[in-house]
């Protein structure tokens, strides 16, 4: 694959199309933000919904510059910066933002997968794509196992773990139970029907929009694909960045792109154009966002190792 041609698509390539790709991929954060404002309802109602847009931008700059996923933790720091939630309970909402996000691109995914428009022998790094969605089943029902425990048996699961901390770290044992705590009020909302409901919701809206935005670009370079594509290539792509990686997955997200592409008929050149155009033009302004925010709020580079820290 030459870059020279990947650099000749890219000239050809529809800008206002580009663009409003671009928005759709920014305007994702503030639907992230009100996703966790209901998150968050049950244990620490009614959080001023600037604090958690400003905090989502900044974890998302963060996932942008620095490696290994930082911006989760970061996030979670920002908003104990902003507003009096706990740092374990803000995790534990994260972690149940994540799974949400995991549920509804699995169930797009498969959307995807039953559209008559999709390569039905295709295969991912030599698993078929039905092996794969089976074993992401499995992943998704075992979190939501741990997870319900935790949410419904905290004294028991808290028990446990004294009786194992306690043979190791005395101090491990109370710093362990206070975040055991914290973490299993984090994730009330899933106790609530309704909430429940009302997440899944907001996740379902959040990866629509994000998938109009793939689609878009798409069109930008001039590839002719069903609205299933891209609601099969973001599940694809964000399983590739699920694990820490180079800042802003720069590489990755590539990698994946190309691979999800070829599955269409799609050559490297129009699928790493697509990528290279998509990934620079979102990546921008949700980072020049979050940048702003983090100097506004005054926090600084030595804040990222605290959040780190303060998470292990």
């Amino acid at each position: 694959m030459s870059l020279a041609r990947v650099w000749h698509e890219l000239s050809q390539a529809s800008i206002p199309l580009f663009l409003a790709s671009a928005a759709c991929a920014t305007l994702i954060f503030p639907l992230r933000a009100i996703r966790w404002r209901t998150i968050l309802q049950p244990v620490a109602p009614n959080q001023p919904l600037g604090a958690l847009w400003r905090s989502t931008a900044i974890g998302m700059m963060a996932n942008n510059i620095f490696p290994a996923r930082a911006g989760e933790i970061v996030r979670a720091y920002a908003l104990t910066r902003q507003t009096e939630v706990p740092f374990a309970t803000s995790i534990a909402s994260l972690a149940v933002d994540r799974l949400f996000d995991m549920l509804v691109l699995l169930l797009l995914g498969v959307a995807a997968f039953i559209d008559p428009a999709f390569p039905r022998e295709a295969h991912v790094a030599g698993q078929s794509l039905g092996d794969i969605a089976r074993g992401s089943v499995v992943l998704i029902a075992l979190m939501f196992v741990a997870l319900y425990a935790l949410v419904f048996f905290p004294k028991q699961l808290v028990r446990a773990f004294e009786l194992f901390a306690r043979r190791i770290s005395p101090a491990l044992e109370e710093r362990g139970k206070l975040v055991l705590i914290k973490f299993s009020e984090g994730l009330s909302v899933l106790r609530s029907p309704g909430r429940f409901a009302s997440v899944l919701a907001w996740t379902l809206a959040h990866w629509l929009l994000n998938a109009v935005g793939f689609w878009l670009g798409f069109k930008a370079v001039g590839l002719t694909l069903p609205f299933s594509a891209a609601l099969f290539l973001q599940t694809l792509i964000a399983l590739g960045v699920a694990l820490p990686s180079a800042p802003g997955f720069f590489g990755v997200f590539e990698k994946f792109a190309t691979v999800g592409l070829a599955i269409y008929g799609v050559g490297a050149t129009q699928a790493t154009s697509w990528a290279i155009g998509f990934h620079i033009l979102s990546f921008i302004p949700i980072t020049i966002i979050g940048l702003w925010y983090f100097i506004r709020l005054g926090l600084h580079l030595s804040d990222i190792n605290t959040a780190r820290e303060t998470a292990t």
